[in-house]
């Protein structure tokens, strides 16, 4: 019985503990002028801080349909200023690599390292 409330309090423990630590995927949206909004997605690759920009704006027009008047994307990584775009998508993959003979994980990715902000008005 002991054992069962011990694991049942350590469970909730790290559950709780996890959702502190996780990082927002999107912001909450900015109204502009003309009726226009603005939402950051963030993401660990370029198509995911995308659809994570876009499932924001679709929350924010509810039941219209959100029309992008402009986009932008930035990298944010670890090796930004260091190397380019490429070059550090080429030393994640080796990081990767080198991760799994290791049997460590040896990313360097993080779950920003990608900025997509969406300018948009709801139709």
């Amino acid at each position: 019985m002991n054992y069962k409330l011990s694991a049942s309090v350590m469970g909730i423990m790290m559950l709780t503990l996890a959702g502190c630590a996780s990082n927002p995927t999107s912001t909450n949206a900015i109204q502009l002028e003309n009726n226009q909004f603005e939402v950051t997605g963030l993401g660990k690759t370029n198509v995911i801080s995308k659809n994570n920009a876009i499932t924001a704006a679709n929350k924010t027009c509810g039941r219209n349909t959100p029309v992008v008047t402009n986009e932008k994307t930035d990298y944010n990584g670890v090796l930004k200023g260091v190397v380019d775009e490429q070059t550090g998508r080429m030393v994640e993959a080796a990081a990767g690599v080198i991760g799994t003979f290791t049997g460590k994980n040896a990313s360097l990715a993080k779950d920003d390292d990608y900025h997509t902000t969406l300018t948009f008005y709801c139709k």
